[in-house]
């Protein structure tokens, strides 16, 4: 839908009963968080917060909470961008439908983004402290801005077409930071954002960013877009919002968005850095206090009547779900065509997205042998571990499409079940030792440091798995109740993690399990609530794959190392209890959670909503 303003959004999505206003005062500190959270927990509807403690402006979130309030926001353009993004990934399907492809072009073309310095005077000025202070989660470190979009320009290459739009959280206040004057940035080196300011560093020179929040929902969603190369997030912006992307530059050489609410410009000096966070991030625990870019404020521009665009983030799903789904919807085809003989993969939303993907991939190699194994995907992981934000991930299971051409990486239980049915636990399982594992994943050593593994599975079924524990399954002393989380897969009651000496309960249960017939036991988790881990599928993903770092938790009954490849002939056990390092899990202030009940009583804003 060509909305040529957020306003014109809330307006058309209340018209069709897919937004609520609430008219009571909220507090930002907390609460709004909360009502966000219920609401999507029911798959409500977006909500225009009217009156927020402590500014004027209103605010609106859970713009995105369902895939199908997303499609609805851009039910003109999807098509035509789905076809864009295939054709960029895919130059030869162009010059095989030239008829079925022309449009896609001149989508593009007609996208471009547009110049125009007749918005300068509707955009007045305001300060940091009198945006939203929305803080999300009791431990976090202050306000933040969570749908930012974030624009940088190369000092080598400046202009629009070869700027970067990025989403990168944006701290406000707290910690160090001096009020209305500094704020903070968190993003990783290797994003485009970091790319820019390694080349204003070696220069000496300040990187000038400009944050926009607002504006049409095309522009969030091109800013965490995994584009082809070359295809830039303005363009894209423009295309799927049916509108061109407006800009213009302020008095002090700032882009602009001239659509935006709000506009915070600033500049970034070399290694220049301040204490940023605590934040509840999308693993579903806190982002710890690291030192990051700061940002030194020098304008804050707003609309008349701008309406401040947020989210929440926290242990999946939440709105960021429907987010990735949106991006499935029009990129899915995109990443199987960079990468040979890739059908699909999925970044487990259950489990943080980061920490576990699924595959699928073509198990071509020398077919004249009778037995196959894992060959081929074992070089579409290489792939798969070396492109863009797939890197991050800490276990990869990948399978042979030839195997069960109906297998879908989508179905957890169900693809789990294939993988475990079918791998050797000897042959198959390949380490990274002393590599780098996302920034937000504590389960490393230190900050960005840990391990990567992948599960390959090829082949034969090797063995029908356990369907529910024998009654004489036994555990030795110190561990508690057993549970059957699904078919193969057990998760175990144990001690708490102690230090270095708790490795020793690993050895423990690997000695006491040593001479029990387990062969369709493939897999043990060992954990400190196993029943709430077994509960269901992503309960078990979650705990299981965000508290472990493969190359320390993982063991096995039997294990061996040859030649320094690490197997093991009895189960695979994952240690996946809570260690000292780890950061502390997301956890609701429930004093809040009762004070937003108001807001469901009769008469109130989101009766029978919550």
């Amino acid at each position: 839908m060509g909305y040529q303003s957020l306003a014109g959004c809330v307006t058309d999505l209340e018209k069709h009963g897919h937004l609520i206003r609430i008219k009571e005062e909220v507090d930002p500190y907390l609460e709004m968080a909360a009502i966000h959270l219920r609401v999507y927990e029911n798959q409500g509807p977006a909500l225009l917060f009217e009156n927020i403690k402590g500014t004027p402006f209103k605010a609106v979130s859970n713009l995105f909470g369902t895939l199908e309030r997303s499609k609805f926001m851009f039910r003109d353009s999807l098509a035509r961008v789905e076809q864009l993004v295939a054709l960029r990934s895919d130059p030869v399907k162009a010059l095989k439908s030239p008829l079925k492809y022309a449009g896609a072009g001149l989508t593009a073309f007609s996208a471009l983004p547009l110049k125009q310095s007749l918005f300068k005077t509707t955009f007045q000025k305001t300060s940091i402290s009198n945006l939203p202070q929305i803080v999300n989660w009791p431990m976090d470190g202050g306000s933040f801005v969570t749908m930012p979009q974030v624009y940088t320009e190369d000092i080598d290459q400046p202009g629009v077409m070869n700027g970067n739009l990025g989403m990168y959280r944006i701290q406000l206040a707290g910690n160090d930071y001096i009020k209305d004057k500094e704020i903070g940035l968190h993003y990783q080196i290797h994003r485009g954002i970091g790319v820019h300011q390694t080349k204003a560093n070696a220069k000496g020179q300040p990187l000038k960013v400009s944050i926009f929040v607002g504006g049409p929902p095309s522009h969030p969603l091109a800013a965490v877009m995994p584009l082809p190369e070359g295809l830039s997030e303005l363009t894209f912006a423009g295309a799927l919002g049916n509108r061109r992307f407006r800009y213009f530059y302020d008095d002090e050489g700032f882009c602009i968005s001239a659509d935006a609410d709000f506009v915070i410009t600033g500049t970034v000096y070399p290694h220049e850095n301040k204490p940023e966070g605590p934040f509840g991030d999308h693993l579903g625990y806190y982002s710890l206090t690291h030192l990051f870019p700061l940002m030194k404020v020098h304008n804050v521009y707003h609309k008349k009547d701008a309406i401040w665009s947020f989210t929440v983030v926290g242990r999946p799903p939440q709105e960021d779900t429907s987010f990735g789904a949106l991006i499935h919807e029009i990129t899915g085809s995109a990443i199987p065509q960079e990468i040979p003989g890739l059908k699909e993969v999925n970044a487990v939303d259950a489990a943080g997205v980061h920490p576990l993907l699924f595959a699928i991939g073509s198990e071509r190699y020398t077919p004249f042998l009778n037995e196959r194994k894992p060959q081929e995907i074992l070089t579409i992981a290489n792939h798969i571990l070396g492109k863009n934000q797939l890197s991050l991930a800490k276990y990869l299971f990948i399978a042979a499409q030839e195997d069960d051409e109906t297998l879908s990486t989508q179905n957890i239980q169900a693809f789990l079940q294939h993988m475990l049915e079918r791998i050797d636990l000897a042959k198959d399982i390949h380490f990274y030792t002393n590599t780098t594992i996302d920034t937000l994943d504590y389960s490393g050593e230190s900050l960005n440091a840990g391990s990567k593994v992948v599960f390959a599975a090829a082949g034969a079924k090797r063995r029908d798995l356990i369907q529910q524990l024998p009654s004489n399954f036994a555990l030795p002393d110190g561990f508690g109740n057993a549970y059957l989380a699904m078919p193969g897969i057990v998760t175990v009651q144990a001690p708490k993690y102690e230090g270095e000496n708790s490795k020793a309960d690993i050895e423990k249960l690997k000695v006491f399990l040593a001479d029990k017939d387990l062969g369709n036991l493939p897999l043990i988790v060992i954990c400190d609530d196993a029943e709430f881990t077994a509960a269901n599928p992503n309960n078990l993903v979650w705990v299981t794959f965000t508290r472990s770092n493969p190359a320390v938790d993982i063991g096995g009954v039997h294990d061996f190392v040859i030649d320094k490849h690490w197997g093991c002939k009895g189960p695979l056990i994952i240690d996946a209890r809570k260690k000292p390092h780890h950061a502390p899990e997301l956890v609701k202030d429930q004093i809040i959670e009762e004070r937003i009940n108001r807001l469901g009583q009769e008469g109130a804003s989101l009766y029978q909503i919550i």
